[in-house]
């Protein structure tokens, strides 16, 4: 087996059993909030009554998983306290290699030539994803609590509760439908969707998705130092 074979078939640990565990209750999560919630919305959707029970038992599902949906943040914290706030650190570092990669991201996209930009752990596309998450998920849940608690709150702010909450799930669908194409679909990122599902990603796609991350790891002994074919065309020609 050559060594670009064997490049091609190494594993680097990209995420933990905690973020793996939290990322699939929160998918799990707002799509069954989703399905709940859809025959609450409008009679279109009333066929899914008595799949789920009925109106009342409807309710209390959306409720039990409104609970859950928050669970993921708490699981994170708590078994992976490094990897949770190197994401919060993250997410407010933003710096000239952010802004270029946006650029190059375009290209990618609509299939033309591009060129990495070196990223660390999250890439800017991720720091902007994992951003309108949040401010989706506070919308969400911020609104959702004058809903279910709603003889404790003026009656204004029940209604303006339901108006941001169909606005946060609005908003979150249209992410997380972004997200998934970007992660899933799209030919330039799928091998990395391994990632929240076992936690490691093919280390050629790691290095070149998140180089810097990826060199910092080799100087510190955890990933190994893969073979860069072009440096073999240079020496070659």
């Amino acid at each position: 087996m050559s060594k670009q074979q064997v490049n091609s078939t190494v594993q680097v640990k990209r995420f933990s059993k905690a973020f793996v565990w939290a990322h699939a209750i929160n998918a799990i999560s707002f799509f069954a909030l989703y399905i709940t919630a859809l025959p609450m919305h409008t009679e279109f959707f009333d066929w899914l009554y008595p799949v789920l029970g009925g109106p009342a038992n409807a309710r209390l599902l959306h409720r039990i998983f409104a609970v859950t949906f928050v669970s993921p943040t708490i699981i994170y914290l708590i078994f992976d306290r490094q990897g949770f706030f190197r994401w919060m650190k993250e997410l407010v570092t933003w710096k000239k290699r952010d802004i270029e990669f946006f650029t190059e991201f375009v290209k990618e996209l609509f299939g033309f030539k591009f060129k990495h930009v070196k990223q660390t752990f999250f890439n800017a596309g991720e720091k902007i994803n994992s951003i309108l998450q949040i401010l989706c998920a506070v919308i969400i849940f911020g609104s959702g609590i004058p809903m279910w608690f709603s003889e404790y709150f003026p009656r204004a702010v029940v209604q303006w509760g339901y108006f941001f909450h169909n606005v946060g799930f609005g908003l979150a669908i249209a992410v997380i439908v972004g997200h998934i194409y970007l992660s899933v679909i799209h030919k330039n990122s799928r091998p990395g969707y391994s990632g929240v599902v076992t936690g490691k990603v093919p280390a050629w796609w790691a290095k070149d998705h998140y180089t810097e991350w990826y060199e910092e790891e080799v100087k510190k002994g955890n990933f190994p130092k893969l073979d860069d074919p072009s440096n073999k065309k240079k020496k070659g020609a």
